[in-house]
């Protein structure tokens, strides 16, 4: 089945940058959109960033201007450049992809990848 492999989390001080990546694998015939979720400690998960299938951008407006969402269609891959970090950005955080099935049943499904923490502290 489809899997998420998310890497590039760690821990940097304020103002400090990380760039995160998510690849996806498997039976996907197309993506409609990928996403960058984030969930703080004892809080609820909240989205981040999204790429739709037509390069369409959206950001949470805490990121905005901060955060950038790519994405490499060739090797299913999305990428989240975060910049000027800050301690509220500290959260385990999450790809996720909305796909259609390569097989059968075909249609529209969707997967998670395991996190990636970030950590933001002086």
């Amino acid at each position: 089945q489809v899997q998420l492999v998310e890497s590039g989390g760690g821990s940097v001080q304020p103002g400090g940058s990380l760039r995160l990546s998510c690849a996806a694998s498997g039976s996907i015939l197309s993506i409609t959109a990928m996403d960058w979720y984030r969930q703080p400690p004892g809080k609820q998960r909240e989205l981040v960033a999204q790429i739709t299938n037509g390069g369409s951008t959206t950001y949470a407006d805490s990121v905005k201007g901060r955060f950038t969402v790519s994405r490499d269609n060739a090797k299913n891959t999305v990428y989240l450049q975060t910049n000027s970090l800050k301690p509220e950005d500290t959260a385990v955080y999450y790809c996720h992809v909305s796909y259609w099935s390569a097989t059968y049943p075909f249609g529209r499904a969707d997967a998670w990848g395991q996190g990636t923490q970030v950590t933001v502290s002086s």
